[in-house]
């Protein structure tokens, strides 16, 4: 295993070094990585910090405790209305999480997701912002919007589709479903897949090479491969913070958060 030390500890989220590697660490495993304010806020700043180090070659992005990211804290709330006191989805997306995603696509070092447990809802687009995910055996992959009325965010609208195609892209937003590590695999979703007592060695073992390869060719391919399929990128958050945002003011919604509260099944009426 790789010796890994503290760089610099948030309340959620750790940054750690060894070497010219970097490894971000979701720190909240008491809410299975789930996304609060601070969160995204804490990953957004440890992501510019990361990408902006010169001596970093490698990123290493992954979780504490039993899960990758179950996706938005739902028990949290929100903190942000638009004036006629609807939650502002699209502040949130665009303002914090954004920047996120895209500063992961746009590092010039190449960026594995190392998931276990659950990735799920913006959980599962920041894994598929990274360059490669290697997952555990037992790992799942979820976009789970639809499951609160909600749509999918994060990016996930065009990385999804990019690794899957259509079909099983619409199935995974529509039924909103765990996809299995090895079905992901199969898909196309995801890279590898270890053994749980395997995975955090392997991907030790990847970003290793990573951080002892040729940094500026990883950069280029980076480049290149963001040119070719998410040059829309900007454009597709923008569209999916809007739609998102209409989402914000539905019944469905609001009933959605009130079922997963209550630990119940929802009953959406389409509104």
């Amino acid at each position: 295993m790789t010796d890994y030390e503290l760089s610099h500890g948030y309340e959620c989220v750790n940054l750690y070094r060894s070497g010219a590697i970097a490894k971000i660490e979701l720190n909240r495993p008491d809410k299975m990585n789930a996304w609060n304010t601070q969160l995204g806020l804490d990953l957004l700043d440890a992501v510019r910090a990361t990408a902006d180090d010169p001596g970093v070659r490698a990123v290493l992005v992954t979780g504490a405790g039993r899960a990758f990211s179950s996706g938005a804290d739902l028990t949290a709330g929100v903190d942000t209305f638009t004036p006629d006191g609807t939650p502002d989805l699209r502040r949130v997306l665009t303002e914090r999480y954004h920047p996120i995603i895209t500063g992961i696509r746009q590092m010039p070092k190449p960026v594995v997701a190392a998931v276990h447990g659950a990735a799920a809802g913006i959980g599962l687009s920041l894994a598929l912002a990274c360059d490669l995910i290697i997952a555990a055996e037992s790992s799942y992959f979820l976009l789970a919007f639809v499951n609160i009325g909600l749509v999918p965010d994060g990016g996930s609208s065009l990385l999804v589709p990019s690794r899957v195609g259509f079909a099983r892209a619409a199935q995974m937003a529509l039924l909103g479903e765990r996809i299995p590590a090895r079905q992901a695999l199969d898909w196309g979703l995801i890279n590898q897949v270890w053994p749980d007592g395997d995975m955090a060695l392997r991907a030790d073992d990847l970003v290793n090479g990573f951080a002892a390869g040729p940094t500026a060719s990883y950069a280029g391919t980076k480049r290149q491969l963001n040119h070719w399929l998410y040059q829309q990128m900007d454009a597709q958050l923008e569209f999916e913070a809007d739609i998102q945002q209409e989402m914000a003011g539905s019944a469905d919604f609001a009933e959605g958060v009130a079922a997963f509260a209550q630990k119940r099944k929802p009953h959406f009426t389409g509104h």
